[in-house]
């Protein structure tokens, strides 16, 4: 379980990171139309995992958009936000910001949280995901990961890209 914190006070997740250098877990996640989306959709591709507890709040809504516009001048990268949120809400949240370059999914029917370690057991987000960045490479394999150690501060974006270039 990793230790971080929310507003300075320690909270816990289910369990860690994937390590890198293991192939990342396939996952089902929800689309904004509903469909499911599994990473072995993106295979071939370099996918950099947003993970985060909800797009209404500042610091997730602000990495979207940092992804956004950073991650799409990347070649054969896909930045994929994953939270518990509703894809619906995900949905809106995107259009109104005009995020084009980014897959927003939901976990909110899935194991993704827990398979990933990143599911908040304790505190006011209990059940939410944390705040964290898993890069995978195109084969599968898992070469970044950051779990972000305080709730409201932004992942560290030039080393989650660094990882794909």
């Amino acid at each position: 379980m990793a230790n971080i914190t929310f507003k300075g006070n320690p909270i816990h997740t289910v369990g860690n990171l994937p390590e890198v250098g293991t192939q990342a877990k396939d996952f089902t996640l929800v689309a904004s139309d509903l469909s499911e989306k599994k990473l072995s959709d993106y295979k071939g591709k370099k996918v950099v995992l947003n993970i985060f507890p909800s797009i209404d709040t500042g610091v997730c809504a602000a990495s979207a958009r940092h992804f956004n516009q950073d991650a799409s001048s990347l070649d054969n990268t896909v930045v994929v936000n994953v939270s518990r949120d509703l894809p619906f809400a995900l949905s809106r949240f995107c259009a109104a910001e005009g995020l084009n370059d980014v897959d927003v999914l939901s976990d909110f029917r899935g194991s993704f949280g827990e398979d990933y370690g990143v599911t908040l057991e304790d505190s006011p987000l209990h059940g939410l995901l944390s705040r964290a960045v898993v890069v995978v490479d195109e084969n599968g394999k898992v070469v970044y990961t950051e779990q972000v150690p305080e709730i409201g501060q932004e992942p560290n974006y030039e080393n989650a890209l660094a990882a794909v270039k």
